[in-house]
């Protein structure tokens, strides 16, 4: 399963996430769960980079799926949309029924450096 969890500072603004496992809903290179949120979560990181002048930091680990991206300081307003926009669409495969066994996403209050 896809563990996803959206940082948010108390102004409920996202502020990062992490990915964490495997869908394991088809074997590697044909698991549509896992190419989905991977498609959500790199486009939004790379559209940050290149759209926004948001400062960020970046780890990963691809055998154990673990994506981490945090923002510096809030968001700007065109990072905020391209964040608000990834977790449109996780939100939307968790609610799917076909995807919902193969991701999950919380969201965690946590204080901004």
């Amino acid at each position: 399963m896809i563990h996803v969890t959206i940082f948010q500072n108390d102004r409920k603004e996202c502020i990062g996430f992490q990915t964490k496992g495997h869908a394991e809903y088809a074997d590697e290179g044909q698991d549509i769960v896992c190419a989905a949120a991977s498609v959500l979560v790199l486009n939004t990181i790379n559209a940050i980079d290149l759209y926004a002048e948001d400062e960020f930091s970046v780890d990963s680990d691809q055998e154990e799926g673990i994506i981490a991206f945090y923002l510096s300081d809030s968001p700007s307003k065109e990072a905020e949309l391209l964040l608000k926009t990834m977790i449109l669409g996780l939100e939307q495969m968790v609610d799917d029924e076909n995807y919902a066994e193969y991701i999950d996403l919380t969201f965690e209050e946590v204080q901004q450096p």
